[in-house]
């Protein structure tokens, strides 16, 4: 390991172990309900949530409910991401034309990105539109982190609570988890990626001419062609 790799783990240990008493007691209030200084800018956008899905914020589940819900939300994400690779070649934000998935790779990746683990067996660039990797990919990303991060806090609460049968609301949480946790820490990495010139854009590709030549060597292939 050379000294520049070791500095850099040390960096990230330093700044998580910085980040853990802060960061660990704004989490708790988020999930206890507690106001937050975010709570009055997003306060109505969760109330809205759960009028608009039907979801009562005092009502707690058991883990059995607890563990349905969080099943449920996984699978219907599964559907959506699947869905959305195989069809992308007729939806919008796809101007490089690129055709739909096939289906065991569209089913090998929307299984991948809800579970968190986020296995790739593609090249993003060459197989999914913009919309794909917007409204599916990086959606999961989003919602399968929340999905372990209230996993944690569900078993957090049953041990605290050990003389009670609830361990608090999945939607709730995973709505919070949202609003207050991920979407604001992507506002601020989003800021500083973009301060550093990086850059989206829906428009199609551009062919550039690097000032480093790129040598491209053709894989070899096998009796049947392939690599």
């Amino acid at each position: 390991m050379t000294a520049a790799a070791a500095g850099l783990i040390a960096l990230f240990l330093l700044l998580l172990l910085v980040c853990v008493k802060p960061l660990g007691l704004y989490m708790a209030r988020v999930f206890e309900g507690q106001p937050v200084w975010l709570t009055r800018a997003g306060g109505a956008v969760e109330r809205r949530i759960y009028g608009l899905c039907g979801i009562d914020p005092r009502s707690e589940m058991d883990w059995k409910q607890y563990a349905l819900a969080l099943l449920l939300f996984n699978a219907l994400g599964t559907l959506a991401v699947y869905a959305l690779q195989r069809s992308q070649a007729w939806l919008l934000l796809n101007p490089q034309k690129f055709p739909g998935v096939s289906a065991d790779s569209a089913f090998n990746t929307a299984v991948s990105f809800v579970t968190n683990t986020n296995w790739q067996g593609y090249s993003g660039e060459s197989a999914m539109s913009y919309l794909t990797q917007m409204a599916g990919l990086a959606v999961q990303n989003f919602l399968s982190a929340a999905s372990g991060i209230v996993v944690a806090i569900a078993l957090i609460r049953g041990l605290a609570r050990h003389s009670r049968a609830t361990v608090g609301n999945a939607w709730v949480d995973l709505t919070r988890c949202v609003l207050y946790i991920l979407l604001p820490l992507a506002l601020l990495l989003a800021v500083a990626l973009t301060s550093q010139g990086v850059i989206q854009t829906f428009s199609p590709y551009r062919d550039v001419t690097t000032l480093e030549p790129l040598t491209w060597q053709q894989p070899r292939t096998d009796a049947a062609g392939n690599p």
